[in-house]
């Protein structure tokens, strides 16, 4: 009963699949070599390298239960198997080297074998069976507790990766294009279905070299459960999306996303390289304004998620580093964001939706570095809160004080093609929908376009005068209506100079 507990426990531990992930690595290096020797060649001396390489495979991968005689023998074997094939191959050295590898194989693995029925019936069962177990075997390496915990690590980053890039493709014809490429049909174009065919085949057949595991006799089995205990199983690993692993990968992930579509920016928008054919910078910088503000916002949000107070991120001393490299770059996606509004403004002129743009804009830049603050001063979301909205005070504060009316006509006069040369005509008639705050402008621009004063022009323009002299009454009175009538009084008093004076 000793020994055969004993015979038991070393059979268990030879067949024991530990290291699956080295052995699957070896096979698919086999698998490689075969592809290199055999794929649209023709067979010779290639199969004699190739037997060799499984040997010594073989031989690695079960270095820790061989018996040195046995395995010295078994080498013996497999060397003499190999002279026929080297001499010449043809179908009786082939077979010689196949029954040579076999036999190696059992002396060197198979230590309980005996007697040549016990022998001839553990080789017949290794050759209907052992090659149809590399699949269900290599399942065995995504057990379900690393498996749930590789998606755990790696979907939030490869999610948001995805959304980042389509932001991305949305702000910028260069990434679009690279997207392009990604087709699936593009893809399946390069793989050659005979080609995987034969690389499964490879697999099956140098796996059970690799991972050798023989059938044994029933008493051994029953011997082996009374006196072996199971495994335990591996523990279920909860999905941590949010944790410092995920939180890692993604910030990685990240920065190598906003990388190369700052780089981008800064050869397009700020090194003025030529661009691609068909694309203005107009075109260019309207595209993308909005989607790497959307880009922005998204940042800012996992990065308030995952670097939270008190969480198991913060205090990192790799993820805070990466975080600051990652705010900093969406800062200047943000810049780059201006810019590109800006390029579009200087073509295509001033509204209010883009003086919202450019001053929205500079608070998610705002935002982005409090965020910063927070995170280096340890402060608190209440902390952040408190100075976003005091930001947006102050912001909202100032904007009340400016006359946009005014400057969005100034603007748009002083750039239009009229007055500057270049850029687009002036559009009086979006100027006569600001209201009378743009009549020093409206006039200037008629003053530029000599054959726009008559018809219903000059009309609209002596209704915003009139509304102008209404609002100067007492109870609709403003400090700002008040130095608007003094400018068009100045205007009409010049007017009049001039007049007198030709």
């Amino acid at each position: 009963m000793t020994s055969l507990a004993s015979t038991s426990r070393t059979d268990i531990q030879s067949i024991k699949p530990s290291g699956l992930s080295a052995k699957l690595a070896m096979a698919l290096l086999l698998a490689a070599l075969a592809d290199w020797l055999f794929y649209g060649q023709r067979i010779g001396l290639s199969l004699a390298i190739f037997a060799a390489a499984i040997a010594c495979a073989s031989l690695l991968a079960n270095h820790a239960t061989l018996d040195v005689r046995r395995a010295a023998i078994g080498g013996a074997i497999v060397a003499l198997g190999l002279a026929p094939t080297v001499e010449e191959l043809n179908t009786l050295s082939f077979l010689i080297l196949i029954a040579a590898l076999l036999i190696a194989l059992l002396l060197a693995t198979n230590p309980e074998t005996i007697g040549l029925a016990d022998r001839a019936r553990a080789l017949r069962n290794f050759v209907l069976f052992g090659f149809l177990r590399f699949f269900p075997d290599a399942l065995q390496i995504f057990n379900m507790s690393a498996f749930t915990r590789g998606i755990a690590l790696w979907l939030t980053p490869m999610v948001l990766s995805t959304v980042f890039v389509a932001l991305f493709a949305a702000a910028n014809p260069v990434i679009e294009q690279w997207v392009s490429l990604l087709n699936p049909k593009i893809i399946l174009e390069y793989i050659s279905v005979p080609r995987v065919l034969f690389w499964a085949l490879m697999l099956t057949l140098v796996w059970p070299f690799i991972h050798v595991r023989w059938r044994r006799r029933k008493i051994a089995v029953a011997a082996a459960t009374e006196v072996a205990e199971p495994e335990p199983l591996a523990p279920f690993v909860s999905a941590e999306f949010l944790g410092p692993s995920t939180i890692l990968r993604s910030l990685i992930l990240f920065n190598l996303l906003f990388a190369a579509q700052s780089g981008l920016d800064g050869i397009y928008l700020w090194g003025h390289v030529a661009l691609p054919d068909n694309l203005t910078y107009a075109a260019y910088a309207h595209r993308g304004a909005y989607p790497l503000i959307a880009t922005a916002l998204l940042a800012a949000a996992f990065v308030l998620v995952a670097i939270r107070p008190g969480g198991p991120a913060e205090k990192s001393k790799v993820i805070r580093p990466l975080v600051y490299l990652w705010v900093g770059q969406n800062v200047l996606l943000v810049a780059s964001s201006i810019l590109r509004l800006d390029l579009y403004v200087d073509i295509y002129m001033l509204t209010y939706w883009r003086i919202a743009a450019f001053i929205w804009m500079g608070l998610v830049a705002l935002g982005l570095i409090l965020i910063v603050v927070r995170i280096a001063l340890d402060r608190s979301s209440l902390w952040l809160v408190g100075a976003n909205l005091i930001a947006l005070a102050i912001v909202l504060y100032g904007c009340s004080l400016v006359n946009f009316d005014a400057l969005i006509a100034d603007y748009n006069v002083a750039h239009s093609r009229e007055a500057s040369g270049k850029g687009v005509q002036v559009d009086i008639n979006y100027l006569l929908t600001l209201g009378p705050q743009a009549l020093p402008a409206i006039d200037k621009a008629i003053a530029l376009r000599p054959g726009a004063s008559e018809g219903c022009l000059v009309s609209r323009r002596d209704r915003l005068v009139e509304q102008q002299r209404q609002d100067l009454a007492w109870r609709s009175w403003s400090f700002r209506n008040w130095r608007l009538q003094r400018r068009l009084d100045a205007q009409a008093n010049d007017r009049a100079g001039s007049r007198s004076a030709g």
